[in-house]
């Protein structure tokens, strides 16, 4: 595996529609076609943070402009173009994360007008459907959504699936996760866990692949310093253990392309801690179904923040976009070849 060539733009430049700006997402057009989203807004988690995109064309990025706003603040879009066009945009909407509510509104003209958003499933709280990153299209036709739920003690992860393309949902259990028993009030601190097991409040925002049919896997952001993983033999609709995988993590988000030849792209921060540095941000490359992961891509290591990175393969080329010191979403084109 090589990088063939490799190009950085930002999606905007200082002058900004707004103050602060954070978890983008997007999807390939075709070409060097992108359409791009975000939240921005005075700062995450106010009032005014609605959702933003931008169109890339011959001629550069389009200039930012609303597609989503509420009296509430908006967060985490995360965008999903199906074989026939339509693209789909999911976002949450609440005051807090625990009571927030996934809206989703569509584009049959590749993003240049919305249909009036409505809640992906009606009277959820907590958050169903994507809640960062990308579904996926499995080989069965079912359409594999990566959630999870935050609560102030507990995090956990799902999948949502759709067999109707996106019409409605049904949720799977929890994954599981082994997690340390806390010590009862009095008693003396107990013994380390053994590795991998959760001893923070547990892992959120998963990142899904297939590498054969029925054979479904999912990354997970954690508090417990290390990435874990999780697998389904079954479609995605049950889920191993979770378990530490030897990727460190920061607690922030990952995401994970896997190209047309099963080399999978994991984008990234290379750090743990529970409020680890969002610095380095990296491609790490895996030719074997997550085993091992070699190579690597640099795409930020400047102080700074760089976070939050959505990542998308489109033949031989990656497409990725992230968070920019909260002032800007940078964008890279990666070309891979052997």
């Amino acid at each position: 595996m090589l990088i063939v060539s490799a190009a950085k733009e930002y999606i905007f430049e200082d002058d900004r529609p707004f103050e602060s700006c954070h978890a983008s997402t997007l999807i390939s057009l075709g070409g060097d076609e992108i359409l791009a989203a975000w939240f921005g807004g005075t700062a995450e988690g106010k009032p005014d943070v609605d959702i933003w995109a931008a169109e890339r064309s011959g001629a550069g990025w389009s200039e930012p402009r609303r597609i989503a706003a509420s009296e509430e603040p908006l967060w985490n879009p995360v965008l999903f173009r199906d074989e026939d066009g339509l693209i789909t945009l999911y976002y949450k909407t609440g005051h807090t994360i625990p009571g927030w509510r996934t809206m989703v509104t569509r584009s049959n003209d590749r993003g240049g007008s919305w249909t009036t958003p409505k809640e992906l499933v009606e009277g959820d709280e907590g958050g169903r459907g994507p809640v960062k990153n990308k579904p996926i299209r499995l080989s069965s036709g079912v359409l594999a959504a990566p959630a999870s739920i935050e609560t102030k003690a507990r995090w956990d992860a799902f999948v949502d699936l759709s067999s109707d393309n996106g019409a409605s949902w049904t949720r799977t259990e929890l994954v599981p996760l082994r997690r340390a028993e806390p010590a009862a009030p009095g008693e003396e601190a107990r013994e380390a866990p053994p590795p991998g097991t959760v001893v923070n409040k547990g892992v959120i925002q998963p990142t899904l692949w297939e590498s054969a049919p029925g054979q479904v896997h999912m990354l997970l952001r954690s508090t417990d310093d290390y990435m874990f993983r999780s697998d389904s033999a079954d479609g995605g609709e049950t889920w191993g253990e979770a378990y530490a995988i030897g990727l460190p993590n920061n607690n922030s988000g990952i995401d994970l392309a896997r190209m047309d030849d099963g080399l999978l792209a994991l984008a990234y921060n290379p750090v743990a801690g529970r409020r680890g540095a969002r610095t380095p941000l990296v491609v790490r490359f895996s030719i074997d179904n997550g085993a091992n992961w070699d190579a690597e891509f640099v795409l930020e290591d400047e102080p700074g923040e760089y976070s939050y990175p959505a990542i998308v393969a489109s033949g031989d080329e990656l497409h990725i976009a992230y968070t920019w010191k909260r002032e800007r979403i940078a964008y890279w084109k990666l070309v891979v070849g052997k």
